[in-house]
């Protein structure tokens, strides 16, 4: 997974993603002592020290919808299939599957040694109560979306319809039939993701909160949740009762949560972590030294602008805001990761009808123009009636990697457009829910590929779509996301989905900054650590000598 290629991004799903801002005193530490002294007195335990950045938001699988929860996630837990160490899906509790004539009806068998960490059997229930449950409108999960190519699924989830609607159906114990709206090439990718993990149905039925503690979690996966200070640190240990314990390496991984990038890389370079990000300020000097691995991660760093709110109600306004930005700067300036400029929604990577990228293929659809921004902005205004342009505030989530950022687009806004624009920082623990309720004017955000499809990148913008938060609606973008979907040959649905990206840069509602990528340090003892290019970090297959 070292350098990008189409088939390698192809392969499939999203990614370790690390925050910055404060480390919390005791983030990284054993609560029973972890001192060298000790680690070398264990050392028959293999133990990985890994950072998840911050607290997960939640281990309940379709609700946990973020990088912070999902990546711990998919190591104690398990669905139908998981990513390989090449990011395919291969057979995971379900041991095999049959497929109709028409590509539309999946059958599963599920394995007759898959159990729970508690030793109940994992049944073909389990997953019919799972999806249903994600689906619930009630529940309101925000990845019940990716369940949407089910029969069913969308009707239930927007409350027009039933759970008995939802085409998942437990034929017997071990026997679970699936029908989709449509064949989708990536129906088995996207099983892994953790909205279709399956939940152990009598655990909840005695405690619906059973996923909020590690006393009371209960799983799958190849690791086991045996210790959750909340804030601090998460601990997992090999799993018993997994159905392929034996390829499982590692006894313990040890969750730091600190979401400071140079407090975790002084911790990794005094041993108390096995991994780290790279600070911008050291990145020159590691790059250099070659201490510095990447691999492949399709999402990218993006900016979202209040289409209810003046001025951003006026679409050459957007615009010119937009062109104003000089992507190239910031990547080589500030981020200084080596990402690369993105001037277009979807990733670098995914390959079309074709064999050709779809990035190459639609080109750089809005692009660095300082001439343009100035007269759009003119234009605007006229439109609008300004005289004076109403005051614009940035608002981002609290992380120093996020202040330099908005404080590098600051001076763009003010060279070109003369705009001076307000910064604001807002607590993540309450950013993400008053951006979906549209408080902000101009948002930072990001986007990560859940499967390797571009339609994963576009259907965001479907009107009133949970990823959406712009209030930005289009019929036609609408028509064309929902015919792709539904359209059986790939070589017409790709000519949809690059007409839906070419509407979307022209409207506007967002402006692209950079694609991420996946720089890593990581400790030369540690190997077998799996970063899905678009999917989840998986220690599986890890080992520590």
């Amino acid at each position: 997974m070292k350098k990008r290629s189409s088939q390698f991004l192809m392969a499939i799903l999203l990614i370790f993603l690390l925050a910055a801002c404060t480390a919390r005193e005791d983030a990284g530490t054993e609560t029973d002592g972890d001192s060298d002294e000790n680690r070398q007195e264990e050392t028959s335990e293999k133990v990985i020290y890994w950072n998840n950045g911050e607290e997960p938001t939640t281990f309940d699988p379709p609700v946990g919808f973020n990088a912070v929860s999902w990546s711990p996630l998919n190591n104690i837990m398990e669905g139908l299939t998981r990513l390989n160490e090449e990011h395919l899906p291969q057979p995971a509790i379900a041991e095999n599957w049959d497929v109709s004539e028409d590509g539309k009806t999946y059958t599963f068998h599920i394995r007759d040694d898959a159990k729970w960490s508690n030793g109940d059997d994992v049944t073909a229930g389990d997953f019919e109560f799972a999806w249903k449950r994600a689906l619930d409108p009630e529940l309101a999960a925000s990845s019940a979306f990716l369940a949407y190519l089910i029969e069913g699924a969308e009707s239930y989830n927007s409350g027009e319809g039933s759970a008995e609607d939802v085409a998942v159906k437990a034929l017997d114990e071990k026997t679970l039939e699936v029908t989709l709206t449509s064949p989708q090439a990536y129906f088995l990718n996207i099983i892994s993701l953790p909205t279709f993990f399956p939940i152990n149905e009598k655990v909840a039925a005695d405690n619906p909160q059973w996923f909020a503690e590690a006393a009371t979690f209960v799983g799958n996966g190849p690791f086991k949740l045996t210790e959750w200070q909340h804030d601090s640190h998460l601990v997992m240990e090999r799993n018993e009762q997994y159905w392929d314990a034996e390829t499982v390496k590692v006894d313990k991984i040890h969750w730091a949560m600190v979401d400071d990038s140079n407090t975790e890389y002084q911790m990794y370079q005094s041993g108390e972590l096995d991994s780290s990000d790279v600070p911008a300020e050291l990145s020159e000097k590691l790059f250099e030294e070659g201490e510095v691995d990447i691999v492949d991660q399709a999402g990218l760093y993006f900016f979202r602008f209040n289409v209810s709110q003046e001025p951003f109600q006026n679409k050459n306004i957007r615009k010119a805001f937009a062109l104003a930005v000089d992507q190239q700067q910031i990547v080589d300036f500030v981020t200084k990761n080596r990402e690369q400029p993105a001037y277009g929604f979807v990733s670098p990577g995914f390959t079309d009808a074709n064999g050709q990228d779809f990035r190459e293929t639609n080109g750089d659809l809005l692009k660095t123009n300082i001439e343009e921004a100035k007269a759009l902005l003119e234009k605007g205004m006229e439109e609008e009636g300004y005289d004076t342009l109403p005051e614009v505030v940035l608002t981002y989530s609290s992380s120093e990697q996020h202040k330099k950022i908005a404080e590098a687009l600051q001076p763009m806004f003010k060279e070109t457009l003369g705009v001076d624009v307000k910064l604001e920082s807002v607590e993540s623990s309450v950013f993400l829910d008053e951006q979906k309720q549209l408080k902000y004017q101009l948002s930072r955000s990001s986007f990560l590929n859940d499967f390797a499809d571009p339609i994963n990148s576009l259907e965001s913008f479907q009107t009133g779509h949970s990823m959406n938060r712009t209030g930005w609606s289009n019929a036609e973008y609408d028509q064309l996301i929902t015919d792709a979907k539904n359209e059986v040959e790939e070589e017409k649905r790709f000519e949809l989905l690059y007409k839906a990206e070419q509407i979307l840069m022209e409207e506007a509602p967002i402006f692209p900054l950079y694609y991420y990528n996946q720089p890593y340090l990581q400790n030369d003892a540690v190997t077998g650590v799996i970063r899905h290019p678009v999917g989840y970090i998986e220690f599986k297959w890890a080992d520590k000598q």
